[in-house]
């Protein structure tokens, strides 16, 4: 059997089909070659077209099949990921009301906070494990304020994952972990908080049915199989928001494993079967993918939005023609703190970890006779890696505290430079793998139909490409570069 495994970001939809009894990639893709737009009405705010979402992946998914031929007619499950945290609204007929708000999109923040403070703290923090924040439930809050009359229209909300599958199937549907991810879930009664939904004025009826991350939600209908030139009827069978499903890609499914990913934003994934929180909420508990009454598996997530999105920046306003290995060569040539360039890389919204400030990207100490572009550019690399050192202190005061981080290889991680000052800064070893997200759910919907007959038959063809430890000898120099970043960061 073969397994369809869609993955849908912020930048650009990624398609992959694999050989289920190897695990070997046979055809990947992805669209467009550049970015998917971000509509950005005002300072803080990001949509997007969800008719872009479904073009994009049928672009995908064609090239999949046509690379394989007639071998696509064995394509037996498809798994989705997707963009966490965003809202998309449908009428009874299934029509979107208007742009997703997306993940990074901050305009909710105060009404969060105002559910945080009336809701309580320890109410909060013990039964959803989060604030209610910047997430899917205070972004349908604001529509409901300041689009009364299209929240009026709105049958069913759902996740940017749960639109794919509706588009795949004509089924409305979510996962528990979908919920959980949009807080809404109380973790202590193990369902729909009710105190939450009363005080956003929300109709329980707006949520969708919900089912495991492994369930078949629906069939391929006949006529987007004609669309995507794929056979109909073929199950959709696992459903994720990108980070926990970066997880599963990576087999880190059982406490103490971690995943991190560098890709537009930063993130590190920890498991654990403890029903901790930042009391702050700066980190957040989700469900995992694989969490059931039998076992508690949750997700701790460090969310960073300005990563991979400084790093694209530079490149379209500094590098020129470069490419990103271009740069990452160039700024090797650097030694470790940039002969004192700092930068903050926090322009891409309110972050989570700073309590949903927007404090916007730094430079400083650029001095026009030393710095050239190639210290901007490891500046920005070691930038992020300080933010994720930063982050990795706060997940460890709930109990995530790893000694080796698993990523894929692509994005930031490709950077020899990101992975020696990760490595370094936070004492981890760094195991790269030959995955991504578009595989881990094709890995997802090959459990999800039963195929698999464990979640360990599912990580065949998964391997190490390569290992960064912490150089002992630069240590020290980055650990003295750390502390002077963060000592700029707390005088913002």
């Amino acid at each position: 059997m073969l397994l369809l495994g869609i993955d849908l970001g912020s930048s650009s939809v990624k398609a992959s089909v694999i050989d289920g009894e190897s695990g070997k990639c046979l055809a990947t893709a992805y669209s467009p070659s550049d970015e998917m737009k971000i509509v950005a009405l005002k300072p803080g705010w990001a949509e997007q077209d969800t008719e872009i979402w479904w073009s994009n992946l049928k672009v995908a998914i064609n090239e999949c099949t046509q690379k394989l031929g007639q071998k696509k007619d064995n394509i037996g499950a498809i798994g989705i990921s997707y963009q966490m945290h965003g809202l998309v609204a449908v009428d009874k007929n299934h029509k979107v009301l208007r742009n997703s708000i997306i993940w990074c999109d901050s305009r909710a923040v105060g009404y969060g906070e105002k559910a945080f403070n009336s809701l309580g703290k320890e109410y909060c923090l013990s039964h959803l494990l989060n604030s209610p924040g910047n997430f899917t439930a205070s972004k349908l809050a604001w529509v409901k304020e300041f689009e009364p009359e299209l929240f009026s229209s709105i049958y069913k909300v759902m996740l940017p994952g749960d639109y794919i599958a509706l588009k795949l199937t004509g089924e409305i549907s979510t996962s528990f972990t979908g919920l959980s991810e949009g807080i809404f879930w109380d973790f202590s009664l193990n369902k729909v908080s009710e105190e939450l939904m009363r005080f956003y004025g929300f109709n329980s009826g707006l949520l969708p049915e919900a089912a495991p991350s492994f369930s078949i939600s629906g069939l391929l209908l006949k006529s987007i199989a004609r669309e995507l030139g794929l056979p109909e009827g073929i199950p959709v069978s696992y459903r994720a928001g990108d980070q926990p499903n970066n997880a599963l890609s990576l087999n880190v499914l059982n406490p103490g494993e971690v995943a991190a990913t560098a890709g537009t934003s930063g993130v590190i994934y920890g498991v654990t079967d403890k029903k901790k929180y930042d009391h702050l909420s700066r980190v957040n508990t989700f469900l995992h993918v694989n969490h059931n009454h039998a076992q508690t598996r949750l997700g701790v997530l460090l969310c960073i939005n300005g990563t991979g999105i400084l790093n694209s920046w530079l490149k379209r306003n500094i590098g020129g023609k470069l490419s990103y290995n271009d740069m990452n060569n160039i700024a090797e040539k650097i030694s470790p703190g940039s002969d004192g360039l700092y930068i903050l890389p926090f322009g891409n919204g309110a972050e989570r970890m700073l309590g949903n400030k927007d404090i916007g990207a730094t430079i400083t100490g650029l001095n026009f006779n030393i710095h050239t572009n190639a210290h901007m550019f490891r500046a920005a690399q070691e930038g992020i890696a300080f933010s994720f050192r930063y982050g990795l202190d706060i997940m460890k005061e709930v109990g995530i505290d790893p000694q080796l981080i698993r990523a894929g290889e692509a994005n930031m991680f490709l950077s020899k430079v990101f992975r020696e000052v990760l490595s370094c800064v936070t004492g981890t070893v760094i195991h790269l793998y030959n995955t991504d997200g578009s595989i881990g759910s094709a890995r997802g919907a090959g459990i999800g139909c039963g195929y698999y007959r464990s979640e360990k038959e599912a990580f065949k063809g998964l391997e190490t490409v390569a290992v960064t430890e912490p150089d002992m000898s630069r240590s020290g120099d980055y650990e003295k570069a750390y502390l002077k970043w963060k000592e700029l960061l707390s005088m913002i």
